[in-house]
């Protein structure tokens, strides 16, 4: 016998109380499993009762890393500079072939457990029986329209005929989230080749932003002439080789869609921040772009002390015990293509590191 709702948030937690007791895992564990299974970028999970367990953030959304990097190896996530975009929150995918689904019922039959018929719901067989084999039909949990729509029963699991069923899924962290239910219809059928009329169903954008979203780009200290030592008065060169920043593209592709977006993070910019009002920048916005090879500013030589750099500060008090704190942030361009010819641009990312900087006060320097 399947679990009823009584409403939206009484079935919402009354699912989590029973997810506990039966065992079954958020996030990326795997469903009764005596230890947690490691995150992976691909798809995992058979034609099983596991599978139909799987988490509500365990997208099928296949990624490739390529370009960029470092030699320092270290790597991490870009921040968009526009605080008001994200990604999607929750979206479509197809996860079973009709046999798949049949086997995966009979499975959840003969070990019991809950099986996800959503992003949202968790049933026993009991509600796949009655709509995926017995035709009955059932109420959608459509938490942000005004009523909840009824989806149509299949018999026998659409045995022989040409297409999968899709589920929704919720981007990883935002399980919480409201919009997360505006992906409410239970699992349903879609013909092969063809992609669901609906506002919530993928597209190349949507996986482009995913893909943005696995950005990683390198975390590198800024080139400094004086290193972490500077002087009152006499500026401070910064620059960053050709070599050390470079195009970071990640792939992502849906199985059975025919989807893909290509997303890269090309590096335009490095905005300095002194840590002190009691400095200059230079340019006077604190923004050294890029350069035609690919650097950015300019390597200090002998003899450019008291050259003004194209790139750089100079420090008008010195500390006192305690450095000052150098941000400096890359700017990432962001852009994307996919199926069909389709392309486009996402807000720039960036990413931030901060320096110690001592400064002296030396009047007269000899170099």
């Amino acid at each position: 016998m399947s679990l009823r709702r009584t409403g939206p948030w009484t079935a919402a937690l009354t699912a989590a109380a029973l997810l506990c007791s039966a065992g079954v895992a958020f996030a990326d564990d795997v469903p009764g499993a005596t230890t947690p299974a490691q995150p992976s970028e691909k798809p995992s999970g058979g034609a099983d009762g596991r599978t139909l367990l799987a988490s509500v953030s365990q997208s099928r959304i296949q990624i490739t890393h390529s370009g960029g990097g470092t030699e320092q190896g270290s790597m991490d996530e870009l921040t968009s500079v526009d605080p008001n975009w994200e990604p999607p929150v929750c979206w479509y995918e197809p996860v079973f072939t009709p046999q798949a689904l049949k086997s995966a019922v009979e499975d959840l039959e003969k070990n019991g457990g809950l099986g996800a018929v959503n992003a949202h719901e968790w049933w026993t067989s009991g509600i796949f029986v009655d709509h995926y084999d017995k035709g009955e039909a059932q109420d959608n949990f459509d938490l942000n329209s005004p009523t909840n729509s009824t989806a149509e029963g299949y018999k026998n699991y659409n045995i022989g005929k040409d297409g999968m069923f899709w589920r929704s899924v919720v981007r990883k962290g935002h399980e919480s989230d409201i919009k997360a239910w505006d992906c409410g219809r239970i699992m349903f059928w879609q013909d092969a080749g063809t992609i669901p009329d609906d506002e919530n169903a993928p597209t190349p954008e949507t996986l482009a932003a995913y893909a943005y979203d696995k950005i990683q780009v390198p975390k590198t200290d800024v080139e400094l002439k004086p290193e972490a030592k500077s002087t009152v008065n006499l500026p401070t060169w910064v620059w960053l080789d050709k070599g050390t920043f470079k195009e970071v593209s990640v792939r992502a592709e849906l199985p059975n869609t025919g989807l893909w977006a290509e997303t890269t993070a090309k590096p335009v910019a490095l905005h300095l921040e002194p840590g002190t009002e009691d400095a200059e920048v230079y340019p006077a916005s604190g923004d050294c772009e890029i350069n035609d090879d690919g650097s950015i500013g300019t390597p200090y030589k002998a003899g450019n002390a008291d050259k003004t750099p194209p790139c750089g500060i100079r420090y008008l008090r010195a500390t006192n015990g305690q450095p000052y704190q150098l941000k400096a942030s890359i700017t990432w361009e962001i852009s994307w293509e996919g199926t069909g010819g389709t392309n486009g641009d996402l807000p720039d990312g960036t990413f931030e590191t901060t320096q110690d900087m001592a400064v002296q006060e030396i009047q007269a320097i000899n170099r």
